[in-house]
């Protein structure tokens, strides 16, 4: 038996991040994780690492090229054009980027003397985990302080099962073809990446929405401009859509749905179900201990991320929040100060959300709906980036950055959708946290040309001011 000060469940974004804080703070840590490779090693990172954040962005960077070239090639002067993808290669590359980081990640455990342990873990009391390497083997961990941080799973559909042609974010990531005709159930932040990724390669993309609403969780202005763009680049979104029936056969999935229009069918190669995400939670033996959920799922924990019972934790995707690789490493980094002895909380008000579709959506802080609901007034300031120098430059003058500030000027949400959203966001939660009024965005000297200039012409907007547009 081992004994350790912290035992971490999970090396995932928040499980990972959280063992090395520990262990930088002066904690005998110990990360417990039982995803392997094709190779039966270990292959640190979990879900965002192996099937999820890395390897969706390496395939949309990859069809993002792609699509570049056939289609813009020619408008830089360049005679180039391709109509083969060899999904072979472009696979490859996202796995070697995959390795590449896993490797990385156990690098980090070695240089802050992290322990690993490769198995699956389940707990036997408050500081008890018995952790199975194999069929036969198993060790026992006893640790004064454990850490929950095993992220989700995809929801399943109850009347289809994935298996043949119908498939999950894994198998949606891992295709060695390119479907002719792709279907997706769900039209959220998974179900337009990865379709965006298969249409830009040549697959023509039906999404199929429950809600009558595209994105929202968005800020209404935004996903308006958003629907627009992916309408125009060729995604097929129905709205207000409820599936009634699957049929998956060996060769393609026939889908019979329901909207305005009435009820109709539709044949796929390929059908992704993209319908959300639950708490991984169901193997860890914690329903036995005691340990308090909410009626979705997920472990209620305190805003020092603590359980019901003394001395464990859960962080990230089990508990309740938003489901954001990021998010689950500010978890773990609390976390870690708490037991060291520090007074941290974890405040989601100004936490970044992003799609990285093309253009992106980014956001932070509060929508227009939101504080209409709560009856709180406000000013907007906007600004286009077909008005933008460098949006223009990199072929994407697409989408607008919004400001939302209360009557008193501070900053009270930021909304994207453009060019490198995912990077922009990133003053917008600075001026969020910081409780910043517009004005300082108006002082600050902004380079130019650069996006970062739509930022400041926005802030400029709230006052009716603004010098491009």
């Amino acid at each position: 038996m081992s004994n350790y000060e912290v035992a971490v469940i999970g090396a995932g974004p928040g499980g990972y991040v959280t063992a090395i804080r520990c262990a930088q703070l002066g904690l005998k840590t110990i990360c417990i994780d039982k995803w392997i490779n094709k190779e039966q090693q270990a292959s640190l990172g979990g879900t965002c690492l192996n099937v999820g954040c890395i390897p969706s962005k390496a395939l949309l960077d990859s069809s993002h090229l792609y699509e570049s070239i056939n289609k813009e090639a020619s408008e830089h002067g360049f005679s180039v054009k391709t109509g083969n993808v060899d999904i072979a290669k472009l696979q490859s590359r996202k796995n070697i980027i995959i390795e590449r980081m896993s490797k990385g990640i156990a690098g980090l455990f070695l240089k802050n003397k992290v322990d690993t342990l490769l198995g699956s873990a389940k707990l036997l009391d408050q500081h008890t985990i018995e952790v199975s390497v194999n069929d036969s083997e198993k060790e026992v961990i006893q640790a004064e302080n454990i850490i929950i941080a095993t992220g989700s799973v995809p929801v399943e559909l109850k009347q289809v099962s994935i298996e043949k042609s119908i498939v999950d974010n894994e198998g949606a990531l891992a295709f060695d073809e390119i479907p002719a005709d792709l279907g997706i159930i769900g039209a959220g932040v998974i179900g337009l990446e990865l379709g965006s990724v298969w249409r830009r390669l040549g697959a023509k993309v039906t999404i199929f929405e429950m809600s009558p609403d595209f994105l929202p969780m968005v800020d209404r202005e935004i996903a308006k401009e958003a629907f627009k763009i992916f309408k125009s680049q060729g995604l097929n979104i129905k709205l207000g859509c409820k599936v009634t029936n699957i049929e998956n056969d060996e060769d393609y999935v026939s889908v019979t749905y329901e909207d305005s229009s009435g009820e109709d069918e539709i044949e796929f190669e390929k059908l992704i179900v993209a319908v959300g995400r639950k708490p991984n939670t169901d193997q860890l033996g914690i329903h036995e201990l005691g340990i308090d959920f909410d009626n979705r799922g997920f472990i209620v924990v305190d805003e020092f991320c603590k359980t019901n019972i003394e001395n464990i934790y859960a962080i990230g995707d089990v508990t309740n929040g938003p489901m954001l690789a990021h998010r689950a490493s500010k978890d773990g980094m609390t976390v870690a100060e708490n037991i060291a002895g520090k007074n941290k909380t974890v405040n989601y008000q100004s936490i970044p959300w992003v799609m990285y579709t093309w253009p992106e959506i980014a956001w932070a802080g509060a929508t227009e709906q939101k504080l209409k609901d709560k009856n709180i007034s406000f000013k907007t300031g906007k600004f286009p980036f077909m008005a933008n120098g460098r949006a223009h430059a990199m072929n994407c003058p697409k989408g607008m950055i919004k400001i939302i500030v209360s009557d008193e000027g501070t900053v009270l949400g930021v909304h994207i959708i453009g060019p490198n959203a995912s990077e922009l966001i990133a003053a917008g939660v600075t001026a969020i946290k910081h409780q910043h009024s517009y004005t300082t965005t108006i002082d600050e000297i902004h380079a130019h040309p650069s996006l970062s200039e739509a930022f400041h012409e926005a802030a400029l907007d709230i006052e009716g001011r603004t010098i491009h547009f």
